[in-house]
């Protein structure tokens, strides 16, 4: 856990300082780096989905080889 939210700080100060850095504005950084980890937890489920669909077709066809 201890790990996970040293991630976290990190890519919290990652994304506010290319935010920040990009526009000048600490609420615009601010907003990124809140908004930017949301959709990224969206896209990882989606593509952990489509992960597991695409492994459990690959191993079908495997086994009819």
């Amino acid at each position: 856990m201890k790990k996970t939210l040293s991630f976290a700080a990190v890519h919290f100060s990652v994304a506010f300082t290319v935010g920040y850095a990009m526009t000048g504005s600490v609420a615009v950084g601010g907003a990124i780096a809140l908004v930017e980890p949301a959709c990224n937890t969206v896209a990882y489920f989606f593509h952990e989905k489509f992960w597991q669909r695409m492994g459990h077709e690959g191993l079908a066809h495997a086994h009819r080889a």
